[in-house]
């Protein structure tokens, strides 16, 4: 049985939530968030709370059990805080500039990367290699940044390209000459 699912999610002031059989609306003041579970479980108010609770003792129940109520925590957070995150560029000549609502990016290959900014994330840049990914959805700015740093994640030898920040990157010894 999972420990998290246990948990209710607290709804705090500011933040307004609803549930309509297995699907949740959340609106607070960073947006709007909705997402359908799946019927594995049942979400019900309790005490001014959503509580989880699973339909069934299977595998496939447990799993979403923990899995609906860590989604539904990130919603709330999400529309109360926002979620963020950085992205840093290294390397000569690569930059980032942000044209309307496409992200440019000159990662050294023979052309630009466009990249189009997808709905409900924010895109900043700063200093021209600082990206600044947000937005209330925590899976939709995870993934803008992945996408983004997977046109060049940062290589061994001399780190360059897009790392998150607060990333390791393992550096490799170079050829040795002789």
């Amino acid at each position: 049985m999972s420990r998290i699912g246990k948990l209710p999610v607290a709804i705090p002031d500011g933040v307004k939530a609803e549930i309509e059989g297995t699907t949740v609306r959340v609106e607070g003041p960073k947006g709007k968030l909705e997402k359908t579970f799946d019927p594995a479980v049942s979400l019900a108010w309790e005490d001014g709370q959503i509580v989880v609770r699973r339909n069934g003792t299977n595998r496939h129940a447990n799993a979403m059990y923990g899995t609906a109520r860590s989604v539904i925590q990130n919603m709330v957070s999400g529309v109360k805080d926002g979620f963020r995150k950085r992205l840093l560029i290294q390397g000569v000549g690569f930059r980032a500039s942000l044209q309307g609502d496409t992200l440019d990016l000159a990662l050294g290959y023979s052309h630009r990367i466009h990249f189009p900014v997808p709905e409900g994330v924010t895109i900043t840049v700063e200093d021209n290699t600082k990206i600044l990914v947000s937005g209330a959805d925590k899976q939709a700015v995870g993934a803008a940044a992945a996408r983004i740093k997977g046109y060049y994640p940062a290589e061994p030898y001399k780190g360059k390209g897009v790392r998150i920040e607060g990333e390791f990157v393992r550096r490799k010894e170079g050829k040795k000459s002789a």
